[in-house]
């Protein structure tokens, strides 16, 4: 199926529900695909980790994880947003290789996902991402220099609208888009996304300000967040960049990619934290 076709049915699912349920209610169902239960804990990879609870500004309670890093080869924290659907049982590999790599992973669901309270909107996701970068910085009192946001997905976007505001040590974006109205992709749907998020998930506006290295990383192969889409977010980063391409589709890239794709990790945070590890 060409790309073309592809989103043709996407655009006329839209549409049927826009006028059947309204603008705030498609976009929500569209957008987050939460799971409450929770299959595994980071127990099930043999690693020691702390349940946490945070409350955001307007009183939700969020649940999240901390995996410490090993203290022989610890070397900076990983602030990890996730994608739009599961929640963060379903990101056990990545919490492994991040682990490997010397982080200790603050992992977290966004409301209505998981264990935590409340239900998904993109004001939300913005609230729930400050209470997580607060809690890791003031409570765990973690310098923001020694943080890496990692946004995979739209946990990708959801991580760009917090690097309006903060300044991390490190920034790396993977499989991720450049605007929430370049997905929609029908061109008389843009300004209803727009008017449900004004510039929320703008990710290439906010990328043009970053002063942090930023890593993109995107797989030609992925047929749910375009190729051309993650380049043009890569485009926009205006401080130090690289980027790395995978092969593989969207959910798991990552893994199809693994022998080059933990390397390129190693040597981004190598050049920004130092402590390369051995593979």
């Amino acid at each position: 199926m060409s790309r073309k076709n592809y989103y043709r049915p996407l655009g006329l699912f839209l549409i049927l529900a826009l006028l059947v349920g309204g603008i705030p209610f498609t976009l929500t169902w569209f957008v987050f695909r939460p799971s409450a239960r929770l299959s595994h804990t980071p127990a099930a990879l043999g690693l020691s980790f702390e349940d946490v609870t945070l409350t955001t500004s307007d009183n939700v309670r969020l649940h999240g994880w901390y995996v410490p890093a090993n203290e022989k080869n610890s070397r900076a924290e990983l602030l990890f947003f996730h994608g739009n659907a599961g929640n963060i049982s379903n990101r056990l590999d990545s919490i492994e290789i991040f682990h490997n790599l010397g982080l200790s992973v603050f992992i977290f669901d966004y409301r209505g996902y998981g264990q935590s309270g409340g239900r998904p909107s993109v004001a939300g996701t913005a609230l729930d991402a400050r209470a997580a970068w607060q809690w890791l910085t003031e409570e765990k009192k973690i310098p923001p220099g020694k943080v890496v946001v990692f946004g995979r997905s739209l946990g990708g976007a959801i991580a760009m609208e917090l690097m309006r505001s903060e300044v991390p040590g490190a920034l790396i974006l993977e499989s991720t888009f450049s605007s929430l109205s370049e997905m929609v992709r029908i061109p008389f749907m843009v300004p209803l996304a727009r008017h449900v998020t004004g510039d929320a998930w703008n990710s290439a506006e906010a990328a043009r300000t970053l002063t942090v290295p930023a890593l993109c990383i995107h797989s030609p192969d992925d047929r749910l967040v375009p190729y051309q889409l993650g380049r043009s977010l890569y485009n926009a980063v205006g401080s130090e960049k690289t980027f790395l391409e995978i092969s593989g589709g969207h959910n798991e890239g990552f893994l199809d990619s693994i022998d080059t794709y933990v390397p390129a990790l190693d040597a981004f945070l190598t050049k920004r934290f130092g402590r390369s590890q051995s593979f």
